[in-house]
């Protein structure tokens, strides 16, 4: 519910400031006004598309990583690079990111990677020794 908040204040915030309709809001974002309605509603069952977060939010000059934060995600931006396992973590889910993001890669494509991610979250880490 924390990116249905951010999606709110949003839209309240280019209500006050631009006089932005929903309609005006989905023109200039490129984010439909159902998708916003379901945003609003956090109406989905995977993550919202990334691009149009992404648009979302540059054209209401928004941070990402303030979406991102709402959705739960790690920024995706550039940023300082920590050394070992851990930068090439945030590596590895910059590009698992990047790619359920891209309009060029197919849905089924989406959908192999976000259900090979839920098994992963879900199954039991085994300890060492």
């Amino acid at each position: 519910m924390a990116f249905a908040r951010f999606v709110r204040r949003a839209i309240d915030d280019a209500r006050e400031e631009r006089g932005w309709t929903v309609t005006d809001l989905a023109t200039h974002t490129g984010v439909g006004r159902s998708t916003v309605f379901r945003w609003l509603a956090g109406d989905w069952q995977d993550y919202p598309e990334l691009a149009k977060v992404r648009g979302f939010c540059a054209a209401l000059d928004l941070p990402v990583a303030a979406a991102f934060r709402a959705l739960g995600l790690p920024d995706v931006g550039p940023g300082p690079r920590r050394r070992g396992d851990d930068g090439q973590v945030e590596a590895d889910v910059r590009v698992i990111l990047q790619r359920l993001a891209d309009p060029t890669v197919p849905a089924e494509e989406k959908h192999h990677i976000r259900d090979l991610l839920r098994y992963l979250a879900r199954r039991p880490i085994r300890r060492a020794g």
